[in-house]
């Protein structure tokens, strides 16, 4: 039990931290907020998550731990919708949290927002209780409208982060990456910017044995390599699917490529057809969405994970495929120069061109096969981003901006 515990009121409008990860708006931020609203719970704080009601059947309090829970608030039609529709519902988004927190009792230090959208919200009712006002992004529209791929960010988001930068009491950035082009797109203050990095569940992603793992999951000896995450052309999966096109030499190869739902039906077509084109086809699976709690299966099973993004804000799948003694290939990206150990763990691609993935792809499956300590090995070096230890640096920018105080 700590010290002062901290009353937090996350805000989290657009994506649910329970939604079905791997859909379109559901991904590592999700991850994120539910693994961090537990442990700061279960470190003593007191926690309670915001978002939007998505389904009918969504309760109004979803308990995620100890002291930590998510409440459902109306926003807006009860149904998915495009989180740019979300903008026009956060006015009401934030009266029906603010008659929550009315009819409740309840009352906050501090609000803790996760992307630009509650930031919106954030800001009004900042105002309203006279609390700071913590702002984490997990991605920058500028950042991905300079990398070209894809649709652009609208004016309306990149407007609207640069005014957050400004009237958040604090900013935290996952790496020092994100840090720099805060400020070099929004003119982000330095000393203003925290930067604490994203955490993995240790306890969760552990590693299996392969045999059992590929048993279970009714997999045979080909060689696996692993994506996890959207169907989105910012992930990259073209070139993975290209880079295919060059492991021939290899041996029998599968790749599954997990993530995606009913809203990104077309870029699973353009991926299909794609590997059709490449004459891969039979060499890839599309599993669509899994469910978390088996993921760490998948990652045991597989004999590499590929993160080929144009642009990652950190690099959680990464994480959980080391934590489970899984070796990483991946672009130069997020964190992924911190995460994975040159040579021991992975590799990290400068260029992210196919035929660089592949050749850094194909050193990784020429590896002997990996003994307990080589498993054991690869887990150790991701061990620093445990939840308890990620918590602890929140906490410190949390009370960082109660105190007024600046930690960079």
């Amino acid at each position: 039990m700590t010290d002062n515990p901290l009353r937090i009121a996350m805000l989290s409008a657009h994506s649910c931290p329970v939604g079905d990860l791997g859909a379109r708006d559901t991904g590592g931020m999700s991850v994120y907020i539910r693994e961090l609203a537990g442990q700061l719970g279960g470190q003593g704080h007191s926690v309670d998550v915001y978002t939007r009601v998505h389904d009918p059947r969504d309760p109004v309090s979803v308990a995620l731990g100890e002291r930590a829970n998510l409440i459902h608030l109306r926003a807006g039609e009860v149904a998915p919708i495009h989180k740019l529709a979300v903008y026009c519902y956060l006015p009401e988004f934030a009266c029906n949290l603010e008659n929550y927190r009315r009819d409740n009792g309840l009352e906050y230090d501090i609000i803790f927002s996760h992307y630009w959208l509650s930031a919106w919200a954030g800001r009004y009712l900042a105002q309203w209780w006279r609390v700071p006002h913590v702002i984490m992004f997990h991605t920058l529209g500028a950042v991905k409208n300079a990398t070209g791929v894809g649709e652009d960010a609208p004016e309306l988001r990149t407007v609207a982060e640069r005014e957050a930068v400004g009237y958040g009491d604090r900013i935290i950035a996952a790496t020092e990456r994100e840090k720099a082009e805060l400020a070099r797109y929004y003119g982000a203050p330095p000393d203003k910017v925290g930067v604490v990095p994203c955490g993995v569940n240790l306890e969760r992603f552990r590693p299996q044995a392969k045999t059992a793992a590929r048993g279970a999951l009714g997999l045979g000896d080909d060689k696996i390599i692993l994506f996890v995450g959207r169907l989105d052309p910012l992930k990259g999966i073209d070139r993975l699917l290209r880079a295919l096109t060059h492991l021939r030499h290899v041996g029998k190869l599968k790749l599954i490529v997990i993530g995606g739902d009913e809203r990104s039906a077309h870029e699973l077509e353009r991926l299909e057809a794609l590997a059709a084109r490449l004459g891969i086809a039979d060499a890839v699976t599309f599993t669509g969405m899994v469910r978390h709690e088996l993921m760490p299966g998948y990652y045991s099973a597989a004999d590499c994970c590929v993160v080929p993004s144009y642009h990652e804000s950190f690099g959680l799948v990464a994480l959980e495929a080391l934590a489970c003694g899984t070796p990483v290939v991946s672009g130069d990206v997020g964190e992924m120069r911190n995460i994975i150990l040159e040579g021991q763990t992975g590799y990290v691609v400068g260029d992210n061109r196919p035929e660089s993935l592949a050749v850094k792809i194909a050193e990784v499956l020429a590896w002997p096969p990996r003994d307990a300590a080589a498993v054991s090995a690869i887990r150790e070096s991701v061990e620093r981003f445990g939840w308890a230890n990620i918590a602890g640096g929140i906490v410190r920018e949390l009370r960082a901006a109660r105190s007024g105080r600046v930690t960079a």
